[in-house]
């Protein structure tokens, strides 16, 4: 249980996976030659150990290592690193998942409301979750905010930051957030702004949230840094944390993992991630992984909420429903906004058809 334990898939020929594996264990862990060391603790305890290998098809292997928990202390970078950090230079190995001790996931502590906090904030009982995202960056304050309106008109659960909005000239943090929460003062959905900047910059930007009345907002945690991320969900318990995806592609690791078990920990309440059929390359098999990474039971934290985006349409409900069932926030934005004039009239008939559907 003092062990973290990696699983990596490796490209490699059989002749060689054994001193592969070997190295990414000692890589991970104590980087350098083991003929170096002359402690016996950091030598029993300190570097990683080959728990298993087994080939998983023709040159592509599955190899199980296990790390010292004791390397990760409390942070998140510090988990990350250890479990990907240097490896992840080679272009032939994925962080394919990892198994946390209950002791150390306690550490980061999970989602602080997930499913059940995000349903009860908007009267969503047992249904799935709605969710939109105003757009395109470029727009100044008020239009926003008057797009954000007409969202809500139709009912909708969360309207969010598009990913690309930040602290620019044309749309400050403070006068975005000012104008959509005045926009929706009386009305019952939730505005999610984008915190970005560096850890002072969203410390600020997060108070401003705060002070409007705003309950919840977006990090993109690759882009913030995981162990910013982590250090704004333990300084604002009270504030749910949307995670967004961007930059998690270039980590090579393992969606199922990288969202439902990572972000999941440092503690997501929902996570965005691409659907199968829209914008990006996610296969159905890769989207039900995460989903379900994000709800089961693991190390006794809460369940967060998966969130299927980019590039959904109305036409899409129906089959994500079926395919996902309730336990899920359905964000749909440009297939919404192209509705135009219509964009209120649109939102309330995807608002309708999720409230209808029956498991």
């Amino acid at each position: 249980m003092d062990r973290l334990q990696a699983i990596y898939h490796i490209r490699c020929d059989a002749q060689s996976i054994d001193e592969r594996a070997q190295a990414i264990a000692v890589e991970q862990s104590v980087e350098m030659p083991l003929a170096a060391i002359d402690d016996k603790r950091v030598l029993s305890e300190i570097v990683g150990r080959v728990e298993g290998i087994r080939e998983l098809g023709a040159g592509l292997f599955e190899a199980r290592i296990s790390l010292s928990a004791a390397t990760v202390g409390r942070d998140a970078g510090q988990l990350v690193n250890m479990l990907f950090g240097n490896t992840s230079i080679h272009d032939d190995v994925v962080l394919h998942d990892a198994e946390i001790p209950d002791d150390v996931a306690a550490v980061f502590g999970g989602p602080r409301h997930g499913l059940d906090g995000l349903r009860r904030r908007v009267g969503a009982g047992k249904r799935a979750l709605t969710c939109s995202a105003i757009k395109p960056q470029g727009l100044p304050p008020a239009k926003l905010a008057e797009l954000a309106r007409r969202f809500a008109d139709g009912g909708i659960d969360y309207i969010k930051d598009d990913h690309g909005l930040a602290d620019q000239a044309y749309s400050p943090f403070a006068e975005r957030v000012a104008a959509i929460a005045a926009a929706l003062r009386g009305a019952a959905a939730h505005y999610v702004p984008s915190v970005t900047g560096d850890l002072d910059a969203m410390r600020g930007q997060i108070a401003i949230a705060r002070n409007a009345g705003i309950d919840t907002v977006m990090v993109a945690p690759m882009v913030a840094g995981v162990s910013n991320f982590h250090r704004l969900v333990t300084d604002n318990p009270g504030m749910a944390f949307l995670t967004h995806p961007s930059l998690a592609g270039a980590a090579r690791i393992a969606p199922p993992f990288h969202f439902g078990g990572l972000f999941r920990m440092l503690g997501a309440d929902a996570v965005v991630f691409p659907n199968h059929g829209g914008r990006f390359g996610y296969s159905p098999a890769t989207c039900r992984a995460i989903a379900q990474r994000c709800l089961e039971n693991r190390n006794g934290l809460r369940p967060c909420v998966p969130v299927p985006a980019g590039g959904m349409n109305r036409e899409r409900v129906p089959e994500m429903l079926e395919f996902y069932g309730a336990d899920i926030m359905l964000l749909i934005g440009g297939g919404l906004l192209e509705a135009r004039e219509r964009l209120t009239a649109a939102t309330a008939a995807f608002v309708a058809e999720v409230q209808a559907w029956k498991a």
